[in-house]
């Protein structure tokens, strides 16, 4: 019994010492000299504090300190001579502010601070390098926690930003490390090293940044607002009609069905709208409609309903000839 109660505040003494070496970091954010460091350790230990978002937000010039970061990256984006270890750096700031934008106290005080905007010029890069990758990949990061609580001011604010074209631009061109889903994957160092090995990393790397975009665009269309913004004109539905389009036949090529699972769920939000109802009967890809993906799909019963909806939507309402083919509008 006496061990016991004297082991007892043990725990509570280390993470005192935790705490205060991460009040000491915050800190050391503030100096250049130890900054870097500084970036690693609090970008390691983000997931294991709650509460480091609102630390970050309300210490003194700490934001500043972040944002400077992300400021001193300009130079290497254009022309691209971003090296890893820069990279590797600012992908800790962000990996912080992704950690801001996720939390609930402090969101709202970020988008009202307009600091997404800070990372668009990352996204406006088309270097297929891996330390230009990984920036993308963390900046859309920090979008992706924002859309991820499913706010509407999130969206408000995103619909009257570019980040609509830019997903779709790196949908189109991106390699999968930006097209989605591991930035709910912590982007630490350690991913330089993990993916160090040559061409299985690249692969690996390439379903990401074209997922994140995607996922992105699906939760803006997932908000009836969002939908109604991209249907509202001709230009912007057969814009993200045409890219969606294009990663179907990319995806007959080279399968991921994480990919198309999201692809599917673009195409059939689209298909609550009346009028895209109406262009996706001419322009659904045929791929969606024959058994193109049969295999790919045949575990994912949830992507597998998808799909079905999406066709049952698209033929309801739908006039046909006597001998049951769909007429062209008239």
């Amino acid at each position: 019994m006496h061990s016991l109660a004297t082991a007892a505040p043990v725990p509570t003494a280390l993470a005192q010492v935790d705490r205060e070496k991460i009040y000491q970091w915050i800190n050391e954010l503030s100096s250049p000299e130890t900054r870097e460091n500084a970036l690693l350790e609090l970008s390691k230990k983000r997931e294991s504090v709650p509460d480091l978002a609102p630390m970050l937000w309300h210490s003194f010039g700490t934001i500043a300190a972040l944002l400077q970061e992300i400021v001193n990256i300009y130079p290497s984006i254009n022309p691209p001579t971003l090296t890893a270890h820069q990279s590797n750096r600012v992908c800790n700031a962000l990996a912080l502010l992704q950690c801001v934008a996720s939390h609930p106290e402090t969101r709202s005080a970020f988008l009202a601070a307009h600091i997404p905007l800070f990372l668009y010029p990352f996204l406006h890069t088309v270097s297929k390098t891996r330390p230009f990758e990984y920036l993308r990949l963390t900046s859309l990061g920090v979008i992706g926690a924002l859309v991820k609580t499913d706010e509407q001011e999130v969206i408000n604010f995103l619909l009257t930003t570019e980040i609509i074209p830019l997903c779709l631009r790196i949908m189109e061109s991106g390699s999968e490390l930006s097209k989605t889903a591991r930035w709910l994957t912590p982007i630490i160092p350690s991913l330089w090293e993990a993916e160090a090995g040559g061409s299985r990393g690249q692969e690996i790397e390439n379903i990401l940044v074209n997922k994140v975009a995607t996922f992105i665009l699906q939760k803006i269309l997932l908000d009836d607002t969002g939908l109604a913004y991209i249907c509202q004109t001709y230009e912007r539905f057969s814009h993200v009609a045409m890219i969606l389009g294009k990663m179907v036949l990319q995806l007959s090529k080279e399968p991921s069905a994480r990919l198309l699972k999201h692809v599917v769920r673009c195409y059939l939000r689209l298909s609550d709208n009346p009028r895209a109802r109406e262009a996706l009967r001419q322009c659904l890809p045929d791929q969606l409609k024959d058994t193109t993906f049969a295999q790919v799909l045949k575990d994912d019963t949830t992507t597998k309903r998808w799909l079905a909806q999406l066709v049952k939507n698209l033929q309801e309402g739908q006039v046909t000839d006597p001998r049951g083919i769909p007429l062209p509008p008239q």
